[in-house]
């Protein structure tokens, strides 16, 4: 398949491109939507399209810039929006029936404007979920994305779609959300790298969920961007953010660092694959000159666990039809007996999503004793180092719930909502964390690893994922012979189905097979003694209290 000369280089190098007039926009949104139209058969990544409005688009900024006259640091460059955010002339519709047939003159969502304003040419919307609540991406009204290393497998969710769309040269730069790892999860699947910025640092106004029109800011959710290199990352966050382009990190390279590693835990569901690849980016730290040590926030895992759950299930019940939402009132009382015998199941779930108000003041209350917690251990640590996910992408599951659902790991059946279990800390404590690729083998799934830092230290978890990101090498990109694959539900875009080309005739490319990263275990400085780096306060973390 030929590639077009600008498809996979990073957005920075497409604006310059741009701006020193190599390549007219209009020629860069044919370039994109080319590749589109080529790939995207095979992955259902893009699900909307307004061609027309960008081409327009893209000729007014090119007449703008010969008039010497920049929009913004995005100066013509072509994206694609997830379809959670509204964006003029393709309303969210976050993969829901109901939302499907939304007027088409709704404005743009507060984050997409910014991007707007900054020169962005807005061509496509990516696929996602049914209202963005799942951990893979499918949903009844645009169908089944696919992960563009291996079609039989998830590109994750809810953002799926749009990591898929980055790392096959469709976009990029993609906005996607994330309260349930939406940005993480995704990013690690298909190899690119996403930021889940500290919580408000990002507006969410024209976010869907909630329903349409929402005036009220959700708790643990955020926009982000993501990207396939960290730079570009750090340029789209200080758009969406409204920081000033001359904002820097506090530190910069890895040697004035000091890390923390957790990459097990006895609580937490991790493969042997999601472990390695934690040890060998603390090694690649280590390597760097950066101080690293084997460490672990004060915290109880299952504790945790609970509470994420006992403050994103309510959430997501406001977006339950209204039928549902007064039977799980009613069967509070019965839901708190039953869910009182039980680690997690049907009992929690309903218990949590009919909590009343007191319930969530009281879920507060112990996070914000954790947030505490966590504010003690970054006066220690500059960041820590994490598994995003217990395993690379998993095959596609349409049985069971996400109740009942079991998952694989290393053979072990694991519940579902445990794949949340390495996500959880950064979403509770409103955390900034940034997703980047570790090194993969021939026929490896991709692998990521998930650095997390102090509450508003954003662009100092930046620089540590970029300088870590030039150690480990970046992004790779899929093979192209999966993408000519024939794809595992029709594909639809604008609501149509669109003709797919027969499958090829040679032999299909063998699924990938999940395998450790080949690296050596990390082996922490002399002496291991996580609670006293230099300099470092002698006093214990406290607990977070418990129910």
């Amino acid at each position: 398949m030929t590639q077009a000369p600008n498809i996979f280089v990073s957005a920075r190098t497409q604006i310059d491109r741009l701006a020193l007039r190599q390549v007219s926009s209009v020629d860069l949104l044919e370039e994109h939507v080319a590749r589109y139209q080529a790939v995207n058969p095979a992955i259902n990544a893009v699900v909307r399209t307004s061609l027309e409005a960008a081409r327009r688009r893209a000729e007014e900024l090119d007449r703008l810039l010969a008039s010497g006259i920049p929009a913004g640091p995005l100066h013509g460059l072509p994206m694609t929006i997830k379809d959670t955010f509204d964006v003029d002339g393709m309303p969210a519709t976050a993969g829901a029936p109901e939302y499907a047939k939304r007027p088409s003159n709704t404005p743009d969502a507060a984050a997409v404007a910014r991007l707007r304003a900054a020169g962005a040419v807005i061509w496509g919307k990516t696929n996602t979920p049914y209202l963005a609540g799942d951990s893979q991406t499918n949903n009844p009204v645009h169908g089944r994305s696919n992960n563009p290393w291996d079609i039989t497998r998830t590109p994750g969710g809810s953002s799926g779609g749009a990591a898929a769309a980055l790392a096959t040269g469709i976009t990029p730069l993609e906005l996607g959300s994330d309260i349930g790892g939406s940005l993480r999860f995704p990013a690690h699947f298909c190899g690119v790298a996403a930021l889940k910025p500290t919580y408000g640092r990002t507006p969410l106004m024209g976010h869907v969920p909630p329903a349409p029109g929402s005036l009220a800011v959700r708790d643990l959710n955020v926009a982000g961007p993501m990207a396939r290199d960290v730079a570009d990352l750090r340029l789209m966050f200080q758009i969406l953010a409204g920081e000033p382009a001359t904002l820097q990190p506090r530190r910069t390279g890895l040697k004035a660092h000091r890390i923390g590693v957790w990459a097990d835990d006895r609580a937490f569901p991790v493969s042997a694959t999601s472990r390695t690849a934690v040890e060998l980016a603390a090694e690649a730290a280590a390597d760097a000159g950066a101080q690293v040590l084997i460490a672990k926030p004060e915290i109880d895992g299952l504790a945790l666990v609970d509470l994420y759950l006992q403050l994103l299930l309510p959430i997501l019940a406001t977006d339950m039809p209204g039928p549902l939402v007064k039977a799980l009132e009613a069967g509070r009382p019965l839901a708190k007996l039953i869910a009182r015998g039980e680690p997690f199941g049907r009992g929690k779930w309903a218990a949590y999503s009919a909590a009343t108000h007191h319930d969530w003041l009281r879920a507060d209350e112990v996070r914000r004793r954790l947030k505490r917690t966590m504010s003690e251990f970054f006066s220690r640590w500059h960041a820590i180092i994490t598994p995003v996910a217990p395993t690379p992408a998993f095959e596609h599951i349409d049985t069971g719930d996400a109740v009942t659902r079991l998952m694989a790991v290393d053979g072990k059946p694991t519940p579902y909502h445990m794949f949340h279990s390495w996500i959880a800390l950064a979403t509770v404590c409103h955390l900034p964390s940034v997703v980047i690729p570790v090194p993969r083998g021939r026929g490896e799934l991709p692998c990521g690893i998930q650095i997390i830092g102090p509450e508003g230290g954003d662009m100092d978890v930046l620089a540590i994922a970029e300088a870590l990101e030039a150690q480990l090498g970046g992004f790779q990109r899929p093979p192209e012979d999966m993408l000519t694959a024939r794809p595992s539900l029709p594909v639809k875009v604008n609501g149509k189905p669109v003709k797919q080309k027969p499958p090829p005739k040679a032999k299909p490319q063998k699924p990938a097979k999940e395998k450790p990263v080949k690296a050596k275990p990390v082996k922490p400085p002399k002496p291991v003694k996580a609670e006293k780096p230099k300099p470092a306060p002698k006093a214990k973390p406290a607990r977070p209290t418990r129910k």
